[in-house]
């Protein structure tokens, strides 16, 4: 199943709606998808030859099957061209698919699965993954538009690159526009120091959003020439990066983000921006790990050029 589209099924709604939305990336990206139900066994017999819990495994069985099923025919629906497969694997969730990211070039899962209590805005599965995945991750949230753009978080380090490649390819085999969105401040720029000690420390008036607008147009360098069929729109804003960006995704088809990004800690695996997103933007999210694994729409080339 190398470079399948990878779902995590649990017979939620919103995992339903994953598997759709799964189907239709496998098929721009002329791949196979792979529908995955990990049975987290709740009790195991005593001893070998016991009959005791043999219903409650016979009824979780006929249970995982179920799901699969539902889910693989809505996926064939939306994309009858796409090989789809469906299976049962015994074991732990979170490792489970952290494991089947290495070989995935995206995995999706829904932004609530049946286990969520209320009120919990995202289940912990999708926090997992976003955090530790190998490959792109998608979280189903909110509504995308088609009639709107894809929209990538961009803010210059050498992290986000990768989140701007994924933007790129899906917005050249969506055929729609791409709005790369740099969000910065006097509070997310670190001061540097004049080349002349003589000179003021501080810029002059309209330095930085001249340096902020220049850093936006860098980090796109090369993808313009590669995807000269996407029509991309610059936006440099001022202001608070999450807010920016949660607003922005009000009118957004898809929100791209890296997993971590300038000023991330040491240590920290899934930044503050990347959170913020998952938990609360109003349309899907792809978060891009910014080393390993897959990128959809590129081969091995990219892979090694991006490591």
């Amino acid at each position: 199943m190398s470079n399948d589209v990878v779902v995590g099924v649990d017979g939620s709604p919103s995992s339903l709606t994953a598997a759709e939305q799964a189907a239709v990336e496998a098929s721009l990206h002329g791949v196979g998808l792979h529908l995955v139900h990990v049975q987290t066994w709740l009790s195991a017999p005593p001893g070998p030859g016991t009959k005791v819990y043999e219903p409650l495994e016979e009824a979780l069985e006929r249970e995982a099957e179920s799901y699969l099923a539902e889910a693989v025919t809505r996926a064939r629906a939306v994309a009858p061209g796409v090989e789809v497969t469906g299976t049962v694997i015994p074991g732990e969730v979170l490792p489970t698919l952290v494991e089947l990211s290495r070989s995935a070039s995206l995995i999706a899962v829904g932004s609530r699965g049946l286990g969520g209590f209320s009120g919990l805005l995202l289940g912990s599965v999708a926090v997992h993954l976003a955090s530790h995945a190998h490959c792109p991750v998608l979280i189903l949230r909110g509504t995308a538009d088609p009639s709107s753009p894809i929209i990538v978080g961009v803010d210059g380090s050498p992290a986000n690159r990768r989140a701007i490649d994924f933007a790129f390819a899906e917005a050249s085999l969506r055929e729609v526009d791409l709005v790369a969105m740099h969000v910065w401040s006097e509070w997310t720029v670190p001061p540097s120091p004049p080349p002349d000690k003589a000179m003021a420390y501080a810029k002059k008036p309209g330095e930085l959003r001249e340096e902020e607008e220049a850093l936006l147009a860098e980090a796109l360098s090369g993808c313009c020439e590669q995807y000269p069929d996407v029509r991309v729109k610059l936006h440099s804003v001022r202001g608070r990066t999450r807010e920016e960006l949660l607003a922005a995704s009000r009118n957004a088809r898809m929100l791209v983000v890296g997993a971590r990004g300038r000023g991330g800690f040491t240590g920290m695996l899934l930044g503050s921006v990347s959170q913020a997103a998952l938990h609360h933007a109003h349309c899907p999210v792809v978060v891009v790990p910014h080393e390993r694994g897959h990128l959809l729409g590129h081969g091995s080339g990219a892979d090694a050029e991006a490591a």
